[in-house]
């Protein structure tokens, strides 16, 4: 099921299933504003949870049991429950259950809310602990922005910026897995977008001190501009096509495997370690300047 939000400006639909943003409209240009899900990517704007990335081997254990599992958790697949409408705000839960356990041996639930506010839209996450042991597990962000704009400007009219200098070192994933860092840059603001930007996967920049990182149309004040400030990992990332269809700017609280490890759920880079009865929260702004 789909639940619409919507103010002067944007007009924000989710659907239940992972409570996913699924369009976003810009109404004083009926510009559509989210990646379509088309061929390329089948997505919108899915939230990773319990866990970020690949995991080793597709699998982890937890327990003394062995679990499989495919990339960047499940809860992007789950059906949540709407528990709250504002005119300007949706909430959605979803909890453990016994299908759940199947997959992932722990207690939680998660709760996540879309705030529109003028031309931001603030996206909230709370987890928390209903059970009685200790819940570890890794969260992260994954929208998806259409880029180029619209069909007058091509790929080489846009770049990402942060709001003020950086020397992003960035955690190498070959196949997906951490292995080495490198420097991407140094003191500088722009990262010229092109075709072939996102051929090698995503580019995972840590060590950030900016507040912002945004998609920005050179020549015009248009522009997508993502909150990053507290998240120890930012990720830029598109599917490798031959033309720049979308570009997805990605906070993390977690990064995936190593490509040495164990795949010991206890020892796997984690958002945080909830205590039974405990809660942990974070959220992202997303601004659309047109």
């Amino acid at each position: 099921m789909q639940y619409t939000i919507e103010n002067e400006i944007l007009k924000l639909t989710i659907d239940t299933k992972g409570a996913e943003m699924v369009q976003l409209i810009h109404k004083p240009s009926n510009q559509p504003l989210l990646w379509n899900a088309g061929p390329a990517w089948n997505r919108h704007a899915p939230m990773l949870f319990p866990y970020c990335g690949r995991l080793l081997h597709g699998k982890f254990v937890a327990k003394g049991k062995e679990y499989q599992g495919g990339g960047h958790g499940f809860v992007r697949d789950l059906e949540h429950k709407l528990v709250d409408q504002t005119q300007n705000s949706l909430t959605f839960e979803v909890c453990s259950d016994e299908n759940t356990l199947t997959i992932f041996p722990y207690a939680f639930c998660f709760r996540t809310t879309y705030t529109l506010e003028g031309e931001t839209v603030r996206h909230s996450v709370e987890v928390k602990n209903p059970g009685q042991e200790p819940l570890r597990f890794g969260f992260g962000y994954h929208p998806g922005f259409l880029c180029p704009f619209d069909e007058n400007h091509d790929t080489e009219d846009y770049q990402l910026r942060f709001d003020i200098p950086q020397s992003p070192v960035v955690q190498d994933t070959p196949g997906g897995f951490c292995d080495g860092t490198h420097l991407l840059m140094e003191n500088s603001d722009v990262i010229p977008l092109t075709d072939q930007l996102f051929k090698e996967d995503s580019i995972c920049m840590t060590q950030l001190t900016a507040k912002t990182l945004s998609i920005e149309e050179k020549g015009t004040n248009r522009k997508v501009e993502v909150s990053i400030e507290g998240f120890p990992y930012v990720l830029a990332w598109s599917a490798a096509t031959e033309k720049l269809q979308f570009v997805c700017i990605e906070p993390w609280h977690s990064l995936p495997d190593r490509v040495d490890s164990t795949g010991n759920w206890e020892e796997k880079p984690c958002a945080a370690v909830l205590q039974p009865g405990e809660s942990w929260s974070t959220s992202m702004d997303m601004r659309f300047v047109r």
